[in-house]
């Protein structure tokens, strides 16, 4: 299959560029005839041309299911092709996404561009500003699986290959590999944002700070903007404004050793992980950095509530993804 082997590259790629997916966040999908292959839940998107990511499913099984709003669609295991491949995994917890986006190639990031403009209160306004020669819909925040379908659902309208969810990313679909690579580009350049520049790290303070503590400095400098930008630190340490936050991270950010957290953002100084953490935890910390450098000081922005975080930490296919490895 040429088409899946092109979307293994692509998938490859974006998912080495921290600007566009942290760790196991984000996902891809190829539909042919009987068959949608997605990436596994779990599964981290830069290992796609080294390992098999990728399961398929029955999308016209997942498109009757979401008709009549099965239960079934909330972790999509029940339309697994076993017969094409039996790897175990579970499809991504997006698939739901990908299923109802009516193109051949669907890719799903989270572009830090784009989150920060889709946590502000004027975001689909201001996308407006920037998104008008494409054909694309705002998506207000909704949990993924079910909620998230039913929102685009009730929004999709014939030729739309551009989606951007509230609070949460970007999605761009084509009929072609090449066709969805060069539409995610375009629309990444039209939300791009600037960006203040980082203080210096103060790595002595810091090596001195973790000696004795099972902690080890940042290994990205970009990650240490969480604790060396004022405005970052503030606006992101007490909320969380995206999924995948809350999923690695917690509600917001640590700022002292207490509890042992994974992460510790040291005002002024710099970042520090947790010898035993999973290694998703320092790029959820970069991305949070990478998002509130995009962000001013008279931006309104939009946090989720304490009951959109409930249901993402109770949610089954969440908690499955944590137990896996590969995060």
């Amino acid at each position: 299959m040429v088409e899946l082997e092109k979307l293994r590259a692509l998938s490859a790629r974006v998912g080495a560029d921290p600007l566009l997916v942290q760790a196991a966040g984000g996902n891809t999908s190829l539909k042919e005839p009987g068959v949608m292959w997605i990436k596994a839940s779990g599964t981290w998107l830069k290992d796609a041309a080294a390992r098999d990511i990728f399961v398929p499913l029955d999308h016209a099984a997942i498109m009757a299911a979401l008709a009549r709003s099965d239960p079934a669609c909330e972790s999509c295991t029940d339309f697994l092709r076993t017969d094409l491949n039996a790897t175990g995994l579970r499809p991504s917890i997006e698939t739901t996404v990908h299923a109802l986006m009516p193109q051949r190639v669907v890719v799903h990031v989270h572009c830090v561009n784009t989150i920060a403009w889709a946590i502000r209160a004027d975001a689909e306004q201001r996308l407006a500003e920037r998104l008008h020669e494409f054909s694309w819909i705002f998506i207000p925040y909704a949990r993924p699986g079910l909620p998230l379908a039913g929102a685009i659902s009730a929004r999709l309208r014939p030729g739309v290959d551009v989606l951007v969810l509230g609070n949460h990313g970007l999605v761009v679909a084509a009929d072609t590999v090449e066709e969805a690579d060069a539409l995610l580009a375009r629309v990444v350049a039209a939300v791009a944002r600037p960006v203040r520049s980082a203080a210096l790290v103060d790595h002595a303070a810091l090596a001195i700070l973790c000696t004795g503590k099972p902690y080890r400095p940042a290994a990205m400098e970009e990650t240490h903007a969480l604790a060396t930008d004022p405005l970052a630190l503030r606006r992101g340490k007490a909320s969380v404004f995206y999924p995948d936050h809350v999923v690695f991270l917690g509600v917001g950010v640590a700022t002292s050793f207490a509890g042992d957290p994974p992460l510790v953002a040291i005002p002024g100084v710099g970042v520090v992980i947790r010898d035993d953490a999973k290694s998703a935890i320092e790029p959820m910390g970069r991305c949070l950095a990478d998002v509130m450098r995009r962000v001013e000081e008279q931006d309104e922005l939009v946090a989720l509530t304490a009951e959109d975080v409930d249901r993402l930490v109770n949610w089954d296919a969440e908690k499955y993804r944590q137990t896996l490895k590969v995060n």
